[in-house]
């Protein structure tokens, strides 16, 4: 068997000396690798990756750990699009880019690219929030939820951290219980015409596969059915030790390669390559909606957005918000290259800046008359109009424009502090799109648009007074800001918030106002739910749970919690419910008694008294 073997590399695969002379320790293991493998190791070794090889023993010992090595590069090189040698190549003229200092923006003049500036609740709003609830039932949604929650202080998936605690709703429960108010309500509007469920990808990691399983089957996915949501895994890409992009050994397994995050960008090819994408162009779906993990506002601004899409017919529509010129958030950017190519994407703020000096703005990104930046806040929720994605996709194979940002050890930049690999993200897309492509933004107002939750309460306690904290404590008030002020749009007065400290965060706290995806969609359904007289103590809770629930002629003073059955008519609500309610009471974050969900936060619910009512 291992002369055949060794027959069929020298035979098929023209081993020669040269070859021998390259990698001699992988030469005498030859015999213990079926053909599929000697394959692989030519296409190392044609890539100059023999050091690979170097300290690998005679045969006979730890042959089980040299197979398991060539799998793992099987796995490397079938989950990268053109394979490994494709990646290896790509590294070295991006690791030569870097080296030589070479900008990425040569030759590029910025503009501001055209989109939509929406105000919540007025006219255009409201239009805009209808087309797109109509279109919403020929949608797809993905979540990318790669990462863990080690960042915040939060030893979990994030995606199963609660969002805000009145209720304990984590963020992958609201978000599928919004993706199923959208899909009652937008296939009602159509009568049974076209698909009747929105199917929910999950993009994932090794960190989080599992887990998020877990979460789903124990939770009975949320009321969605299991058929409709499919999880993609992300696989991780080799690290580079250097600019020759040598690959880098696992330090601490001398037959393993070193791996690392590649970056959400992974979620096109995914997409391309798992045949979903096909399956939902197929059954008749136009958009495909992404969107990241822990951004409680989000589905408040999704409506809106995709009626834009609509609307415009946008291929691409990036979500974005408001921006503060040089603040730390990337702008979305019209660039026109001076042989006449131009494309619409993402700008990172600490590029814009100088990319506008070198161009003619010698202020570089300033404020205009609103206040605030041109060139809007890109948030990384994008809509995609999924005919011209998958015609996009089936040139690239859903490959990104990749860079890389190795740490040099000085300035001749020949070495490296640590590995580094090649990296990619999923609102560069547009990079490779014609000029023909119609590619548009929708700007929201942060208020009911972006809070992300991503900074642990030390570094959230750091942020300049008056920035965003991006923290556990400033996302779950958000919720609650953005909700009061809804409801006061809707013509409930609600008291104004009092400030408090949390976890050395200074915060607006409002009343802690909370209700289900399918009692409060859009603004216009929420604004036919709330009739006159209405008002809402700073003191209060109220957690709306029931769809047709009206509120007319009621005062809350205390806490209450109220539903009803899904299928009931009008459900009114009025009078006055005064109790001691629910208190806020601080926590510190480095108190270990306390739950890691809660401590991040600063603070804890205590249910004091309450009215509950099921109509």
């Amino acid at each position: 068997m291992a002369s055949s073997t060794v027959g069929y590399g020298i035979s098929k695969l023209q081993i020669d000396d040269e070859w021998a002379s390259a990698a001699p320790n992988l030469r005498i293991n030859l015999s213990i690798l079926p053909p599929h493998q000697v394959q692989l190791a030519k296409m190392l070794l044609e890539m100059n990756q023999s050091h690979l090889f170097e300290h690998w023993p005679e045969l006979g010992v730890n042959d089980d750990d040299k197979l398991a090595f060539f799998d793992q590069v099987a796995r490397l090189d079938a989950s990268y699009p053109g394979g490994l040698a494709s990646y290896i190549k790509t590294a070295r003229e991006l690791l030569a880019d870097s080296k030589s200092g070479k900008n990425p923006f040569d030759g590029f003049s910025p503009s501001v690219p055209s989109g939509e500036v929406l105000t919540f609740g007025d006219d255009k709003f409201i239009q805009y929030e209808e087309a797109g609830v109509r279109e919403a039932r020929k949608a797809a949604f993905v979540l990318v939820a790669g990462g863990l929650g080690e960042r915040l202080g939060y030893n979990g998936i994030k995606v199963a951290l609660p969002q805000e605690s009145t209720t304990g709703t984590c963020f992958l429960q609201h978000y599928i219980e919004s993706i199923l108010a959208l899909q009652e309500t937008s296939c009602r509007l159509a009568q049974g015409e076209g698909p009747t469920e929105i199917p929910l990808a999950i993009m994932t990691s090794d960190d989080t596969y599992l887990r998020t399983i877990e979460l789903l089957e124990s939770n009975a996915y949320f009321g969605m059915k299991p058929t409709q949501v499919k999880l993609l895994k992300q696989e991780k890409v080799a690290c580079l030790d250097d600019n020759d992009a040598r690959l880098a050994v696992d330090p601490n397994n001398k037959y393993k390669i070193q791996t690392k995050p590649h970056g959400h960008g992974d979620v096109h090819s995914l997409l391309y390559s798992s045949g979903l994408l096909k399956e939902w162009l197929d059954a008749g779906r136009k958009w495909v909606l992404f969107f990241q993990d822990t951004n409680g506002l989000l589905f408040k601004a999704i409506p809106a957005a995709l009626g834009v899409s609509a609307t415009n017919k946008y291929h691409v529509n990036s979500l974005a918000v408001p921006r503060k010129a040089k603040e730390a958030i990337g702008g979305i950017t019209k660039l026109t290259h001076q042989d006449g190519r131009t494309m619409v994407i993402n700008v990172e703020y600490n590029q814009l800046d100088p990319l506008l000096r070198a161009t003619g703005s010698p202020d570089g990104d300033v404020n205009c008359e609103t206040g605030y930046s041109p060139f809007p806040g890109n948030i990384n929720q994008l809509i995609f109009e999924i005919g011209p994605y998958m015609e996009e996709l089936s040139k690239t194979g859903g490959a990104i424009k990749e860079f890389v940002n190795p740490k040099y050890k000085d300035s001749t930049k020949t070495a490296f502090k640590s590995s580094t690999r090649l990296e990619c993200m999923m609102q560069d897309y547009p990079k490779t799109l014609p000029p023909s492509a119609r590619v548009g933004f929708t700007v929201m107002e942060t208020w009911y648009a972006y809070a992300p939750v991503k900074n642990n309460p030390e570094d959230a306690a750091k942020v300049p007074k008056g920035n965003p904290c991006h923290s556990a404590t400033s996302g779950e008030m958000a919720i609650y800001r953005a909700n009061s002020l809804i409801l006061r749009k809707a013509g409930v007065k609600v008291d104004d918030p009092v400030h408090h400290i949390f976890n050395g965060q200074e915060v607006e706290v409002w009343p802690r106002i909370v209700w289900k995806p399918k009692w409060g969609l859009t603004f216009s359904s929420i604004r036919s739910k709330v009739g006159r007289n209405c008002s809402i103590t700073q003191k209060s809770t109220i957690a709306i749970k029931g769809r047709n629930i009206h509120l007319e002629d009621f005062a809350l003073d205390g806490a209450l919690v109220i539903d009803s059955i899904d299928d009931a008519a009008e459900v009114k609500v009025g009078g006055s419910v005064h109790n001691a309610g629910w208190t806020i009471e601080g926590v510190d974050f480095k108190d270990t008694s306390v739950a890691e969900e809660v401590r991040i936060r600063g603070f804890k619910i205590n249910k004091v008294e309450q009215l509950e009512k099921n109509l």
